[in-house]
């Protein structure tokens, strides 16, 4: 991935990112929903992230001034052959310094495999990143199978880039465009793997994280972005 990004124009810019452009580009599923949300934001950050965020009492993420938002962000991980390619990753800031957001969006899309699923016919490369992400997370033992490895990347590409922008807080964020908050068993599921420290209904702290601290939210997406109708950019 080049480290050298220019403004969008509109949502539509966001298509070519894609893993799968042609496929993932469709009125009501999350990337489209997500650009569409983003980019009525700007320069602020979706309000209803704000509010998960402050909802956590907490003074080093409320009152964030977004800085730059970056879709499609992709974080190297030792093992596998791919980078983990996050969402949106947002860069902000308050009087208290920075924070780096990783957002993770989802309508009904699911979080892909379990750890169990994922070790049935993993190479030894596989294994290894499994095992590099369980100590990132502060883990003295392997999760529970049921756990979905996503939620683990994903949470650690926030941690390793809050790093490498010196950040004291890292926050992996799912924003959910789904009328039923699909999937959120899952996301609870992680979230008492790790023993989290509950700061809210929607917001908690990874205890025994090196560097940054890790937080984990879900956050309600506005509905209406699930019929928004951007064109193709191909």
């Amino acid at each position: 991935m080049k480290r050298i990004f220019v403004p969008t124009q509109s949502g539509s810019d966001w298509q070519r990112l894609l893993g799968k452009p042609k496929l993932h580009w469709k009125m009501g599923r999350s990337a489209m929903s997500t650009a569409a949300c983003w980019e009525d934001s700007q320069p602020h950050l979706p309000a209803e992230i704000l509010r998960v965020l402050e909802s956590g009492n907490d003074a080093a993420i409320t009152k964030l001034e977004l800085l730059v938002a970056i879709p499609e962000w992709e974080v190297d991980l030792p093992g596998g052959d791919r980078a983990s390619q996050t969402d949106v990753l947002a860069i902000t800031r308050n009087s208290s310094g920075l924070v780096v957001l990783g957002i993770e969006a989802k309508v009904d899309e699911t979080f892909g495999p379990t750890i169990g699923e994922k070790k049935v016919k993993a190479s030894e490369g596989q294994l290894n990143r499994i095992s590099y992400l369980e100590n990132e997370l502060g883990r003295s033992e392997p999760f529970d199978g049921k756990v979905r490895y996503q939620l683990l990347h994903r949470s650690v590409s926030a941690l390793l880039t809050a790093r490498a922008f010196h950040a004291p807080v890292a926050v992996m964020l799912v924003h959910s465009f789904s009328p039923a908050s699909a999937w959120r068993d899952d996301f609870d599921l992680f979230c008492q793997n790790l023993e989290c420290n509950v700061l809210s209904p929607d917001l908690c702290e990874v205890p025994n994280v090196e560097g940054p601290r890790l937080l984990l939210g879900w956050c309600k997406g506005n509905e209406k972005y699930l019929k928004s109708d951007l064109p193709s950019a191909l």
